[in-house]
């Protein structure tokens, strides 16, 4: 018998009409009842909150967090699924994985349509997702969804409403789920966990800015007068914006806020390629490029790093008014967000599963 721990937190897949939408209200017994249990596997539910994703914070990420982390201490657990709502799945599912330092996965699902819908895809992403999690080593956080199970880097949701929610832009599935079993196909060396978090730790403001035609530095400014510790730039092409937004990562950087260069398009990674201000200019600035992360999980990687190495604002004053970062501080949390970034996604361009029968195209 294999003992996997369902942690519920809302969601689609715990969604019933409430009149003029729907909302997250049921709990996780309750989800886990819609749909068939794998033969051999016991299951114990865990309800840590009851949320639309698109509510989610870095407290609720946190408590997720802990709670994954408490619940593998037990030796007899042989995996763990969340249940989670769409919206920002990708993200937890990102962060999780940055800190797992444990053989047994983490196996996050969700669903398109909600709970009490008569075609639904709750019962069977579930259903996926506890043999994933039952069966699957040595895979961290990943995401299972309408038959693939995807790394949790890189995967990004990809339509609004369909039920083929999720993929990799710029990979393929690590695997699928069909007739009762998963299929894998090779995969990387996962890197080096993150330090866990602090119990009770504060958790920085990073925020999100985009740059589009006649793209200024207002937001910018407005982000580090609010207290932002780090920055994600999501830049046009390759990861490009103009001189102003350039030399506004020079200040931020000198003040030790982290900033990472990603891009609005869909697929493909941010480069150097480009200067008046593209990602040349910004990399020069202190920017550190993102490399395939979409701007949800770019922002996810500033975030850790500065979770795992915290970042304290000295007293003395920048030429510009703000508060300067202690330097060991900083370079510290930029060395590890910089090691983030540049690791090598876990699944493969296209592996041997993949090129033998197209699994994923």
């Amino acid at each position: 018998m294999r003992h996997v721990v369902v942690i519920s937190t809302g969601g689609t897949i715990a969604s019933r009409w409430q009149g003029d939408g729907y909302a997250a209200e049921a709990a996780g017994q309750e989800v886990l009842a819609a749909g068939a249990v794998p033969e051999g596997v016991d299951v114990r539910v865990v309800d840590l909150f009851t949320v639309n994703s698109s509510r989610l914070t870095t407290d609720h990420q946190l408590r997720l967090l802990h709670t994954v982390h408490d619940v593998l201490a037990d030796p007899a657990v042989d995996g763990v699924v969340v249940t989670h709502g769409t919206d920002t799945l990708e993200e937890s599912a990102f962060f999780l994985d940055l800190f797992h330092a444990d053989r047994r996965p983490v196996v996050f699902t969700g669903a398109q349509k909600p709970l009490d819908a008569p075609d639904g895809d709750a019962a069977g992403n579930l259903y996926d997702a506890l043999l994933t999690a039952a069966t699957g080593r040595d895979i961290g956080a990943v995401i299972v969804f309408a038959g693939q199970v995807y790394a949790a880097r890189g995967t990004v949701k990809q339509h609004t409403v369909d039920p083929h929610a999720f993929g990799t832009p710029d990979g393929l599935p690590l695997g699928r789920v069909e007739f009762g079993r998963v299929t894998w196909g090779r995969r990387r060396p996962r890197p080096a966990p993150l330090p866990m978090p602090e119990p009770g730790a504060v958790p920085p403001r990073v925020d999100i800015l985009t740059h589009h035609s006649d793209g200024d530095t207002v937001l910018f400014e407005a982000s580090l007068a609010a207290g932002a510790r780090g920055v994600v730039v999501v830049g046009t092409g390759a990861g490009n914006a103009n001189p102003q937004v350039a030399e506004a990562v020079r200040k931020a950087t000198a003040n030790g806020v982290l900033v990472a260069v990603s891009t609005r398009v869909a697929a493909g990674a941010v480069a150097p390629l480009y200067t008046g201000g593209g990602a040349v200019d910004l990399v020069a600035a202190g920017g550190l490029l993102a490399g395939t992360l979409r701007p949800g999980q770019a922002r996810i990687a500033v975030l850790a790093a500065l979770l795992a190495r915290p970042v304290t604002a000295s007293t003395i004053d920048g030429t510009d008014g703000t508060e300067r970062a202690d330097g060991t501080d900083a370079a510290d949390a930029a060395a590890t967000l910089r090691d983030i970034l540049e690791a090598a996604p876990q699944a493969l361009p296209a592996s041997e599963l993949y090129l033998v029968d197209g699994v994923g195209k």
